[in-house]
C-alpha cells in the first residue's frame, strides 16, 4: 500500500479514531466526487456482484441530510475508484 493510500481515512470511522486509516490485509475503493469525496471505502469480503453494483452510503453531509445516501460504483469493471452517481433518500 503506497504511502497516499495510508494517509486517507476509511468511511465509517470516527473522526476521533487515533488510526482512522486503512488497515493491511483489507480492499479498498477509492470514492471520487460527491460528499464522500477523497474518502476510502473498505470492501474486504465483497463478492464480485456488489463490486459491480457499488454502494449506497449513509451520510448527513449529503442533499438530503441525515438519513440520505450517497452512491458510489465503479468506474469500469476493475477500476478501484468508485464515482459518485448522486444522492438518494
Amino acid at each position: 500500500m503506497d504511502e497516499l493510500m495510508r494517509q486517507r481515512r476509511v468511511y465509517g470511522t470516527d473522526h476521533d479514531d487515533p488510526c482512522p486509516g486503512p488497515r493491511p490485509g483489507h480492499d479498498y475503493r477509492e470514492l471520487v466526487g460527491g460528499p464522500l469525496d477523497g474518502l476510502l471505502l473498505d470492501v474486504t469480503g465483497w463478492d464480485d456482484a456488489d463490486l459491480r453494483d457499488g454502494a449506497g452510503l449513509v451520510t448527513e453531509i449529503g442533499a438530503y441530510g441525515p438519513g440520505g445516501r450517497a452512491e458510489y460504483g465503479p468506474r469500469s469493471p476493475d477500476s478501484h475508484q468508485w464515482d459518485w452517481r448522486g444522492d438518494v433518500r
